[in-house]
């Protein structure tokens, strides 16, 4: 399923990046150690940190997209620097859980 096809559904503003990308899994996680062993290629990792490491992580990993709950945004040169390693990000006024919800849902309905 494309990034573009759930933004209205988990009420998500694009920050920067692709939304035409596919995903077919979600990560949850906030501890960038582990989120750098677990973050799949085709995920979206949710999560509320916002720092540069974020995007660090994420440019190794190289999710669909990084999710940031509870409208958590990124500073102006985070930003910049995710939009130049082509990475997309959004934001979401909703907290983790309702997220998976969410995401889980949408693709329940795709399967069937």
């Amino acid at each position: 399923m494309k990034i573009s096809e759930i933004c209205e559904k988990i009420e998500a503003k694009v920050l920067c990046g692709d939304t035409d990308k596919c995903f077919e899994g979600v990560y949850v996680g906030d501890l960038l150690s582990r989120a750098m062993s677990h973050v799949c290629e085709d995920n979206i990792w949710i999560t509320i940190m916002s720092n540069v490491n974020v995007i660090a992580v994420a440019s190794l990993t190289e999710p669909a997209a990084v999710l940031l709950a509870e409208s958590v945004e990124l500073t102006e040169d985070v930003l910049a620097g995710a939009a130049e390693n082509g990475i997309t990000v959004l934001s979401s006024p909703l907290g983790a859980y309702e997220l998976c919800v969410r995401l889980h849902d949408t693709l329940a309905e795709t399967e069937i």
